[in-house]
């Protein structure tokens, strides 16, 4: 293995500051509002894009920033601890990576540098199927090659913000799964320019949820695409979307290092200020002790995703770290977000002070996009060599 540097402390400390201040034009009504509504964001995503944050992991040579994968987590990171959301924006970083590592140059030229600009937006992901669920291998999209077409019928669910995207990343099989020698063969991956076949074989219908992520399903009928649009190789497209998968795992640890920032933050200001029985809440031990604990664990976990990040620059594997980070951030988020909550009492509960709607967000990581027990099977497989679990 490779030698590596793992920077500790408030590291790209301009890239927080420049952060912070877009954030600080956002400000908790704004993210109400956007909630009681279930509205897009798009101001905020607009300020993100013409500052060029969303384009961190595009290279400069495509018209992106060129940062590193540990600069994007303290981007999500930054934007969580300001009280905002960047699941709005998340995907546009990594989701492109498909397009960066296995797309052609001609594919590369094409998309990259109108997604770094804005003028496209790639925010949806079509890979979880309503019977499927986690287990990819069984996914029933199909596309079909008719002569310089591809035919794709098939069912998408949860697929955030397929609404305000240009273009998606669709995963579908492209040979029957009884046909191949491994179920992970077979599946391929297509660009698909959605402002061409939403309405002409494409339709999105949106899922009312607990927390305001633009989640929608997505049905195709008869949907014919480019036979261009595949990236990459016919049937190696669940390795391609497996190789993305360890940087969305670092970004999301960072937004979940962002949350529990925030919830520790407020914990502990409240806790010091809000008084009764003779003194403030905090200088008792059932207050302060969870608040204590919350901020003990959060700093152990960013340690595991700074260590995911770093092999993720080096080229190095890091399946292992990339998923123990993302587990392990959101279980301190969300224990940070209890203790928040304990400590406001009922005012948690009161929207104006945002703790209930960041306490929803952090508890969607538990889940998504991969849930604890995965997490905990593939460590316990592919890790310590265990027995394959059921």
């Amino acid at each position: 293995m490779k030698e590596i540097s793992i920077p500790l402390g408030n590291d790209y400390a301009d890239i927080r500051d420049a952060v912070s201040k877009i954030c600080a034009d956002f400000p908790g009504e704004y993210w109400r509002k956007l909630d009681a509504d279930s509205a897009y964001p798009e101001e905020f995503v607009n300020a993100l894009t013409e500052s060029g944050f969303l384009s961190a992991l595009i290279p400069e040579e495509y018209g992106g920033v060129g940062l590193p994968l540990r600069a994007a987590a303290v981007i999500m990171e930054t934007i969580h601890a300001s009280g905002g959301s960047a699941s709005a924006c998340h995907a546009q970083m990594y989701i492109m990576g498909a397009v960066l590592r296995h797309g052609s140059e001609e594919q590369k030229q094409k998309y990259l540098p109108k997604i770094a600009t804005g003028e496209l937006r790639l925010q949806a992901f079509g890979v979880t199927e309503p019977t499927s669920g986690s287990d990819t291998t069984k996914l029933r999209t199909k596309a079909v090659k008719k002569g310089d077409k591809y035919i794709v019928n098939g069912q998408k669910v949860w697929t955030s913000r397929a609404f305000q995207s240009d273009l998606m990343l669709l995963l579908a099989r492209t040979t029957p799964l009884e046909e191949v020698s491994k179920p992970t063969d077979g599946m391929s991956i297509f660009l698909v320019d959605m402002r061409d076949v939403v309405g002409n074989g494409m339709e999105i219908r949106a899922i009312d949820a607990m927390i305001n992520h633009n989640t929608t399903e997505v049905f195709f009928d008869n949907m014919e695409i480019p036979a261009d649009s595949l990236i990459g190789e016919e049937g190696k497209g669940f390795r391609y979307v497996m190789s993305g998968m360890n940087a969305e795992r670092v970004i999301i640890a960072g937004e979940s290092i962002g949350d529990a920032r925030f919830f520790i933050e407020r914990a502990k200001n409240y806790a010091s200020e809000r008084k009764i029985f003779g003194g403030p809440i905090g200088k008792n031990q059932g207050v302060q002790f969870p608040i204590a604990r919350a901020y003990a664990e959060i700093e152990a976990a960013e340690l595991m995703a700074r260590k995911a990040a770093a092999l993720f620059e080096a080229g190095e594997p890091c399946g292992a770290e990339a998923n123990m980070a993302k587990m392990l951030c959101a279980e301190a988020a969300w224990n940070a977000g209890e203790a928040c909550m304990q400590t406001h009492g009922g005012f948690a509960f009161a929207k104006e002070y945002d703790i209930e709607r960041k306490w929803r967000e952090a508890r969607l990581y538990l889940i998504a996009p991969i849930s604890t027990n995965m997490i905990l099977s593939y460590i316990g497989q592919h890790v310590l060599g265990m027995p394959k679990s059921y």
